[in-house]
């Protein structure tokens, strides 16, 4: 068990900035910083702010998700970035991962697992990042668990993941779902066949023009005994979680049936909260269908990726499932900002390492 996770450490907005500057002034670190190399302008962030930081003590992994469904436009913009990212960080590899198979297989979390497989971390290397601002969940899924497990058995490497998040942009994409619901590979624990009564406690992350792909993946979860859909509250817009509960009424009402009361509450901006809300969840349900059903939580973040990041924890820690639908193509209304644009925001937290070392000795049974 990761019991740091519970307090573990998270800056947010100008802290980010400062804890980069502060943390990474020491020559001793070396960082590999794993990221996406797409269309979505949020690409460089992290890049940029780690490599004023670092120099040349700075390498990375960037990752171009391959979708045969691309429009030239999403292309053209992918090309930049990855030239501009090639140039922010100049020791860095490019993997480009086929999201599909030819027969439509979703079968980018097995790649990506495989490519990060043959090329270990360097033995100098002190903190792995991963950026999961612009990277799927098919995609950054995988990567998180199979980084994260790699830290933790070094223990003097740091992991940390960073998230550069603006729900309104986030508003502005929107996807083509493929036809196939599946799990994220390394989130489908197995069911025991043979135990008692499996009750499969569904929790889709409601967004804004994702209700076609929710549908879909929630015919594919057999045995559901309630669906518990999440919410973004707080939010930067205060009216976005009455928003959601509009678009998505139809599904709420007529197709999933959901008790008011089932409703869950995750900040937007934290996403610590989301995790401590799904941890609180897991252990309600286990201790109430104790002896009688054999609970199993089933996420499906296909929102904010600082709600993901939560999800991300929840699913690690407690080994719950992970449903998905993959994007076979994107839309990008109105890439260019304007100045009605709201600012990003910044989410960095520390999930291993070092750092950690007299928090876990200091709670550790006697």
């Amino acid at each position: 068990m990761r019991k740091h996770w519970e307090n573990c450490i998270a800056n947010f907005d100008n802290e980010v900035d400062s804890f980069v500057g502060d943390y990474f002034a020491d020559a001793s670190r070396r960082v590999l910083l794993v990221a996406a190399a797409g269309f979505d302008p949020r690409s460089r962030r992290v890049s940029e702010m780690l490599a004023g930081a670092l120099g040349n003590r700075l390498s990375a992994v960037f990752i171009r998700e391959e979708r045969t469904g691309a429009s030239d436009a999403l292309i053209k913009r992918a090309d930049e970035n990855e030239t501009a990212l090639k140039a922010i960080v100049p020791d860095c590899t490019i993997f480009r991962v086929d999201v599909f198979a030819d027969d439509g297989a979703p079968v980018g979390g097995s790649r990506i697992v495989s490519l990060l497989g043959q090329h270990p971390v360097a033995e100098e290397v002190t903190d792995v990042i991963l950026d999961l601002s612009a990277l799927s969940i098919g995609i950054g899924f995988p990567a998180a668990r199979m980084l994260l497990e790699d830290c933790e058995a070094t223990s003097n490497r740091a992991f940390h993941l960073m998230i550069v998040s603006n729900p309104e942009m986030d508003d502005r994409i929107s996807s083509v779902p493929s036809s196939r619901a599946g799990s994220v590979k390394g989130f489908s624990p197995q069911v025991d066949a043979e135990g008692q009564g499996l009750a499969q406690v569904w929790i889709p992350q409601l967004a804004r023009g994702r209700a076609s792909a929710l549908t879909q993946i929630g015919a594919a979860i057999q045995r559901r005994y309630k669906i518990c859909p999440l919410l973004p509250f707080p939010a930067r817009n205060p009216r976005r979680a009455d928003d959601l509960l509009a678009e998505y009424r139809t599904e709420l009402v007529n197709e999933w049936e959901v008790d008011p009361r089932d409703v869950v509450y995750a900040s937007e901006r934290n996403p610590l909260d989301c995790y401590r809300t799904l941890s609180t969840l897991k252990t309600r349900f286990d201790r109430t269908m104790k002896g009688t059903y054999d609970p199993r939580m089933v996420l499906s973040p296909v929102g904010s990726k600082v709600l993901a990041a939560g999800a991300l924890m929840a699913a690690i820690e407690h080994d719950m499932a992970v449903q998905y639908l993959e994007t076979e193509s994107y839309l990008f209304d109105h890439p260019e900002p304007t100045l009605a644009d709201l600012p990003d925001m910044t989410v960095h937290l520390v999930l291993s390492g070092p750092l950690y070392a007299s928090y876990d000795k200091s709670t550790s049974p006697e």
